[in-house]
């Protein structure tokens, strides 16, 4: 009798859970319960100059990795997503747009402004949505309340919402503490996150505790600075040691000289 209610428990637990994923349509951006996606917000947030060179600055080059390394979506801003809408829809890369931003320039207290509405990202096609927030910013309350309120239209739709989540601003003493990278991991679960990013910070056993904090939000880790392909790797087995669905990449891909190359084998350290 013990071991039929247990198994009762598990069955609906799991049915419960396969609800929300087809609801949500998790499955739309995910493989096997893991995921590899390809970042190129880096032009508003760092400037063209810091990132990209003759090849990479053309969004098409981007979108062509994307498609050829299976990854399971590719990051937009508004405007590259409105533009090219034409051959992303055709590439069948699912699309994650996102949301909010800001640039580099100002030095004040961090906050990404909201810049697409959810209505706007369905319109273009997009499979999820991404939103940043930095806590301890001045302007951390104002993120939050955007953010549940982006969270609410994109359920209602169900699309899959991602945060950005960084702690960042004069508040915060060490953004890259153990502390404060689980502090992100659990605030993306407390707000209904369905997955969220956080910064690599270079500790396999702080990132297991931040996958634990997570709970059910699952969680991917940010590619960060560009770093030598051994070096990478190493991060990226590291990601799948910690139980972390996998990684949302940017530069370290497309700035490598055969980004196809290191996209196979990203994959298959993750798959």
């Amino acid at each position: 009798m013990i071991i039929l209610k247990l198994n009762m428990k598990t069955f609906l637990r799991r049915r419960a859970l396969l609800e929300y994923s087809m609801k949500i349509k998790l499955g739309k951006i995910m493989k096997k319960g893991k995921a590899m996606y390809l970042a190129y917000d880096q032009g508003l947030e760092h400037g063209p100059s810091s990132d990209f060179n003759d090849k990479n600055v053309d969004p098409l080059y981007i979108l062509d990795i994307a498609k050829k390394g299976r990854f399971n979506g590719v990051v937009f801003q508004k405007g590259i997503a409105e533009k090219y809408n034409k051959e992303i829809r055709r590439s069948k890369v699912p699309l994650i747009l996102k949301l909010n931003g800001k640039t580099r320039l100002y030095k004040g207290e961090p906050k990404s402004a909201l810049l697409c509405s959810v209505k706007e990202a369905i319109k273009l096609g997009a499979s999820a949505v991404g939103f940043t927030i930095y806590l301890g910013s001045k302007y951390e309350e104002e993120m939050l309340e955007e953010f549940a309120k982006i969270e609410r239209e994109s359920h209602k739709a169900g699309l899959p919402v991602i945060a950005w989540i960084y702690p960042r601003g004069k508040s915060v003493r060490n953004p890259d503490s153990r502390e404060n990278l689980a502090y992100a991991a659990r605030t993306g679960l407390e707000i209904g996150a369905d997955i969220v990013k956080v910064k690599w910070i270079g500790n396999l056993s702080d990132l297991k505790w931040a996958v634990k904090s997570a709970g059910r939000t699952k969680l991917v880790v940010a590619g960060g600075k560009a770093k030598g392909e051994k070096e990478f790797l190493n991060m990226v087995r590291d990601v799948k040691k910690s139980g972390a669905a996998g990684l949302a990449i940017g530069r370290n891909v497309w700035q490598n000289k055969n980004p196809l190359a290191l996209s196979r084998k990203i994959s298959k350290i993750l798959f």
